[in-house]
C-alpha cells in the first residue's frame, strides 16, 4: 500500500471531524423512538401533551393558552389541521386569521412546546364534514377514504401542501422547529373493514405516502391496529391502560386521545367527567408502561360560524377540559393534573429506564414498580374498588388508598400525587353588563317571494347538500297544489305529513307557518304531522329545511343525505291521500338576508329594517335582529346569552358567533361519583334547562363603541332580553 502523504492525512482528518459534526448535529434534530418512548436529542422521553386547536379559539387567544398549558405541566401541544378551513374552493388557500397554522405553530415553539401535527387530513373532531371540503364530494368518480385514486390525489395534495408548508418555516424538529410528530389518518381502524381490501390497500398507501414525504419525524395512526411499520399506532378512549401497540418489541405505547370530558348535543346534557377519574385514567396508562399521554381536550373552545359537525353538535365545544371554552382555568381539574404532571416527571427517569414489574397487594390493590440502576426506583400503587379505602403494605411502609386511585411515589417511598385527592372546585360565575335592553330593529324574511325568486326547479325531492353545496344551512322546497271545492269536506280538516332526514323542519302554508319538526342525534329523522291552512283554489307549500352540520364521521359517510325526501302527503283532501312528492318543486337556497349579507356591517343597510316595539314580534319565526352597543367594561370573556330565543345564528360586528339553540336537555341528571368506570352519560348535568345559554363572544371581536349584533331567528323569541355578560369563576 502506497504511503499517504500528511497533507492527506490532514484532509482526511478534517474531512471527518466535519462528518462527524454534521452527524452529531442530525442526531440532536432527528426524532426516534423505541418500545419505551419517542426519543429526541438522544433522549427518552415521558411526554404529555394536549390538544388545543387553533380554529376553536382566535389568534388573540393562543399565546395565552399555551402559555397556560405550558404552566400545567405540559410538553406537547396537539392539533388537527382543518382542511374545509384551509381550502374552501379547489386551489383556493387560506392560512389567515384562525386559520393562521404557522403563527399557531410559531408560538408553540416560542413558548418552548413541541407540536404533534394532526394532519389527517381527515380529522372526525365533532367538526363539519369531518374536516373535508363539501367540494371534495363532487370531484368526479370519487369515494372518500378508500383505494380510490381522485381521492388518494387529492388527500395527497393537501397533505403534502401542508408538510411543504412547515419545511418552508422550517418547523419540524428534524429541521430545528417543535414538531416532533405528525399523524396521517384519523381513526381509521374502525371503518377499515367496511372497504374490505380496498380499505387495507389505502391504509397501506396512506402510510407510504405519509413516511415518503421525508419529514425527519415518525408518523402515527390512532386506533389502527394494522398500521405498517414504521407508522406507530396509537390509542385513543377513556382508558389506554389496555393497549399494546402492534410491535410491542419497537414501538412505544402511546395514547393520542386521552378524553378530557366529552362534546356536547343540542337537546342533550352536558357531560362531565371527574378529574379524579381522569389522572387515575392516565396514571394506570404510565404505570403499565405508557410514555405519550395526550388530552382530547385540554382546551376545547368554540364552534365558530357553522364549524359544528355532527349533526345537532353545540356551538360550545367546552368539552369539560381544564382550560374551558373562553380560556379560563377550570378547577379543580386544571391543578389536579398539573400535580400529576408533576409526579409523573420526577418519575420520569425510572419510567424509561426500566420495564413495570407488577406486584399484587390484594384483592383489588397492585404496585407497578420501574427500577434500574440507571433511573432508580419509582412506583404507583393503585386500589381499583370503587367504594372502599384501603392500606397496604409496600416496602415496609404502609400506605393509605381512596378507592378508585393511584398514588405516585417517585422514588418509591414518598407519596408524591394520589389520583383521588383533590383541591377546591371552581364555580362559573356569571356577571352582568350594560349590554341589555338594547334597541333592536326587525326585519322578516318574506315567505310570500320564495317562488318568484327560486332558481331551480325539477321534478321529486333533492338532497339537500346536492343544491346547498353546504352554503347555507338553510334551503327552500316549493311547490304548489291546486284543490278543488268538491275535494275539501265539511269537519274535515285538511292535513300535511312530510318525511325529512333533517335535520330541522319548518312548514309554510299559503304564507302561514303551520309547524316545525326537529331532529337529534337519537333519531336524525324527522316528521311533520300538522294541519294544514288549505283552502279551494291554489295553495303554496313551502318547506324550510335546516342543516345543523354535516355528518363528520362514519364509513362512506360522503354518502349520507340530508334535507327533504318525503313523502310529502296531503290527507284530508278528496276521497285518497294525495302524494305531492313527485310534482314539481322549486328549490331557493339560504335566505334573503343571507343573499344580502345584513349580518355584515358593509350590508347591513341594503333592507329596510322596522324600529318598533318587539312586543309584536315575540315568537314570530323568520325575523332577523339588529342593535348596537359598547363594549362592556373589564377583562372578563364575554357571552351572549340567548335564554330567551328559539333558534337561529348570531353574528357580532360580522363575525359568527355560531348557531344557538335552547332546547331543552333530555337525560340522566344524577348524584356524580367519580370512583367506577366513566362513559358520557354517567355525571351528567343541564336536565331540562337549555343545552347551551351562552356564546362565546371573543373580546378581540369587540371594539370599544358601536359594535353590530345581528340575530336571525327561525322559529321565535323575545330579543329584548338578549344580553351580554362577563364570564368568570369563584
Amino acid at each position: 500500500m502506497a504511503a499517504i502523504s500528511a497533507s492527506k492525512w490532514v484532509h482526511l482528518i478534517y474531512t471527518s471531524l466535519i462528518l462527524l459534526l454534521l452527524c452529531i448535529q442530525l442526531t440532536e434534530c432527528i426524532v426516534t423512538y423505541d418500545k419505551k418512548s419517542l426519543i429526541i436529542n438522544g433522549h427518552r422521553r415521558i411526554l404529555l401533551s394536549g390538544s388545543i386547536h387553533y380554529p376553536r379559539s382566535t389568534p388573540e387567544m393562543w399565546e395565552d393558552l399555551i402559555q397556560k398549558a405550558k404552566d400545567g405541566g405540559l410538553d406537547v401541544i396537539d392539533t388537527y389541521v382543518f382542511w374545509n378551513g384551509h381550502e374552501p374552493s379547489p386551489g383556493n388557500y387560506n392560512f389567515e386569521g384562525r386559520y393562521d397554522l404557522v403563527r399557531f405553530v410559531k408560538l408553540v415553539q416560542k413558548a418552548g412546546m413541541y407540536m404533534h401535527l394532526r394532519i389527517g387530513p381527515f380529522v372526525c373532531a365533532e367538526w363539519n364534514f369531518g374536516g373535508f371540503p363539501v367540494w371534495l364530494k363532487y370531484v368526479p368518480g370519487i369515494s372518500f377514504r378508500t383505494d380510490n385514486e381522485p381521492f388518494k390525489m387529492a388527500m395527497q395534495k393537501f397533505t403534502t401542501k401542508i408538510v411543504l408548508m412547515m419545511k418552508y418555516e422550517k418547523l419540524f424538529e428534524s429541521q430545528g422547529g417543535p414538531i416532533i410528530l405528525s399523524q396521517i389518518e384519523n381513526e381509521y381502524g374502525a371503518d377499515t373493514q367496511a372497504y374490505g381490501a380496498a380499505g387495507h390497500a389505502y391504509l397501506t398507501w396512506a402510510a407510504k405516502m405519509a413516511v415518503g414525504l421525508n419529514t425527519g419525524v415518525p408518523w402515527v395512526m390512532c386506533k389502527q391496529d394494522d398500521a405498517p411499520d414504521p407508522i406507530i399506532n396509537t390509542c385513543n378512549g377513556f382508558y389506554c391502560d389496555y393497549f399494546t401497540p402492534n410491535n410491542k418489541e419497537t414501538k412505544p405505547t402511546m395514547w393520542t386521545e386521552a378524553w378530557s370530558g366529552w362534546f356536547s348535543d343540542f337537546g342533550g346534557p352536558l357531560p362531565h367527567r371527574p378529574v379524579q377519574d381522569l389522572a387515575f385514567a392516565v396514571a394506570r396508562f404510565i404505570q403499565k408502561g405508557g410514555s405519550f399521554t395526550n388530552y382530547y381536550m385540554y382546551h376545547g373552545g368554540t364552534n365558530f360560524g357553522r364549524t359544528a359537525g355532527g349533526p345537532f353538535i353545540t356551538t360550545s365545544y367546552d368539552y369539560d377540559a381544564p382550560i374551558d371554552e373562553y380560556g379560563l382555568l377550570r378547577q379543580p381539574k386544571y391543578d389536579h393534573l398539573k400535580w400529576l404532571h408533576r409526579a409523573i416527571k420526577l418519575s420520569e427517569k425510572a419510567i424509561v429506564s426500566a420495564d413495570p414489574t407488577f406486584i399484587s397487594l390484594g384483592s383489588y390493590e397492585q404496585a407497578h414498580v420501574f427500577s434500574s440502576k440507571a433511573g432508580g426506583c419509582a412506583a404507583f400503587l393503585a386500589n381499583y374498588h370503587i367504594n372502599s379505602s384501603t392500606t397496604v403494605r409496600f416496602r415496609n411502609k404502609r400506605y393509605d388508598l381512596p378507592p378508585w386511585s393511584i398514588s405516585i411515589l417517585p422514588d418509591c417511598k414518598t407519596v408524591a400525587f394520589n389520583t383521588a385527592q383533590v383541591g377546591k372546585t371552581s364555580l362559573v360565575n356569571w356577571l352582568p353588563t350594560n349590554v341589555n335592553r338594547l334597541a333592536w330593529q326587525t326585519f322578516s324574511e318574506d315567505v310570500s317571494t320564495i317562488d318568484s325568486e327560486s332558481k331551480m326547479t325539477e321534478s321529486g325531492l333533492l338532497d339537500q347538500l346536492s343544491v346547498t353545496r353546504d352554503a347555507s344551512d338553510y334551503l327552500w322546497y316549493s311547490t304548489s297544489v291546486v284543490i278543488n271545492p268538491s275535494e275539501l269536506h265539511r269537519g274535515v280538516v285538511p292535513t300535511l305529513t312530510v318525511q325529512s332526514e333533517g335535520h330541522v323542519l319548518h312548514v309554510f302554508v299559503n304564507g302561514q307557518l303551520a309547524g316545525s319538526a326537529y331532529g337529534n342525534q337519537d333519531n336524525r329523522k324527522v316528521t311533520f304531522n300538522g294541519n294544514a291552512n288549505l283552502r279551494a283554489g291554489m295553495n303554496k307549500i313551502q318547506l324550510l329545511s335546516v342543516a345543523v352540520g354535516l355528518q363528520n364521521n362514519g364509513p362512506r359517510f360522503e354518502q349520507w343525505k340530508t334535507g327533504v325526501f318525503g313523502p310529502v302527503v296531503l290527507h284530508g283532501v278528496g276521497h285518497v291521500s294525495r302524494d305531492i312528492s313527485h310534482q314539481k318543486w322549486s328549490y331557493q337556497v339560504g335566505l334573503k338576508g343571507e343573499s344580502k349579507n345584513i349580518a355584515l356591517p358593509i350590508g347591513v343597510s341594503s333592507v329596510d329594517w322596522t324600529e318598533s316595539s318587539l312586543s309584536g314580534h315575540v315568537n314570530r319565526p323568520l325575523t332577523w335582529y339588529k342593535a348596537y352597543f359598547n363594549a362592556p367594561q373589564g377583562v372578563e370573556p364575554l357571552a351572549i346569552d340567548m335564554k330567551s330565543m328559539g333558534k337561529g345564528q348570531v353574528w357580532i360586528n360580522g363575525q359568527s358567533i355560531g348557531r344557538y339553540w335552547t332546547v331543552h336537555a333530555k337525560g340522566s341528571c344524577t348524584p356524580c361519583n367519580y370512583a367506577g368506570t366513566y362513559r358520557p352519560a354517567k355525571c351528567q348535568t343541564r336536565c331540562g334547562k337549555p343545552t347551551q345559554r351562552w356564546y362565546h363572544v371573543p373580546r378581540s371581536w369587540v371594539n370599544p363603541t358601536r359594535n353590530l349584533i345581528v340575530v336571525f331567528e327561525e322559529i321565535g323569541g323575545d330579543a329584548s332580553l338578549i344580553s351580554i355578560e362577563r364570564r368568570s369563576f369563584r
